[in-house]
């Protein structure tokens, strides 16, 4: 059964950063496209960050060059290093093994002063 589990949320002041985690189990990591979605209350969940295959990367233009996603396959993992957070990007953060039904229970994120 794949199962996906994010880590890493809290909270943080605008100028901060964080580091979410996505641990992959029960399917081939390797290769496989992933992503990252947020939602904040009263709006439509939506894509971040993705990585596909030769780890070619996808941003929104709301967090290009603040936000970085990555991945360990060793550790079946993948990673949004996020910079320069403001209080627009409070959300709950999920990932996704793209395009599919597989989704994280989500984390949260508050930037806030």
């Amino acid at each position: 059964q794949v199962q996906l589990v994010e880590s890493g949320g809290g909270f943080v002041q605008p100028g901060g950063s964080l580091r979410l985690s996505c641990a992959v189990s029960g399917s081939y990591f390797s290769g496989v496209a992933m992503a990252w979605y947020r939602q904040a209350p009263g709006k439509q969940r939506e894509l971040v960050a993705a990585i596909f295959g030769g780890d070619s990367t996808n941003y929104a233009d709301s967090v290009k060059g603040r936000f970085t996603i990555s991945r360990d396959n060793a550790k079946n993992t993948v990673y949004l290093q996020m910079n320069s957070l403001k209080p627009e990007d409070t959300a709950v953060y999920y990932c996704n093994l793209w395009r599919t039904a597989y989704w994280g229970q989500g984390t949260q994120v508050t930037v806030s002063s």
